[in-house]
């Protein structure tokens, strides 16, 4: 899969394993770059479904949209489907087997 970022600022922290580091602490900036190569290594975001650990999963509510990835508690990695057109199936929910271009948007801990 392609992965592009929604800021310059975001791309250029995910540059490399010393800026993910530095940006995201010794365990976030791991588990990013672990997931930027689970998705370099995929061909679409189905591929990913049921990757042990990353719990990737739509989010619901005023992120609807949005997917989300664990990182490690309770950091999650935000992205949504950068694919143009969105590749959505006939009941409006999206096509996993679809989506080859992600955006990340953030790491938040959106539970607070």
């Amino acid at each position: 899969m392609e992965v592009v970022y929604r800021t310059k600022k975001l791309a250029k922290q995910a540059e490399t394993a010393a800026s993910l580091r530095k940006s995201f602490g010794t365990i976030g900036g791991k588990k990013f770059l672990q997931r930027l190569n689970e998705f370099a290594s995929a061909d679409c975001l189905e591929d990913l479904r049921n990757l042990p650990g990353a719990r990737i999963h739509e989010l619901g509510g005023d992120r609807k949209g949005q997917f989300a990835a664990d990182l490690h508690q309770p950091y999650r990695l935000i992205f949504i489907p950068a694919d143009d057109p969105p590749p959505k199936k006939e009941d409006g929910g999206w096509e996993w087997k679809s989506i080859t271009i992600i955006e990340i948007q953030e790491v938040t801990n959106y539970h607070d």
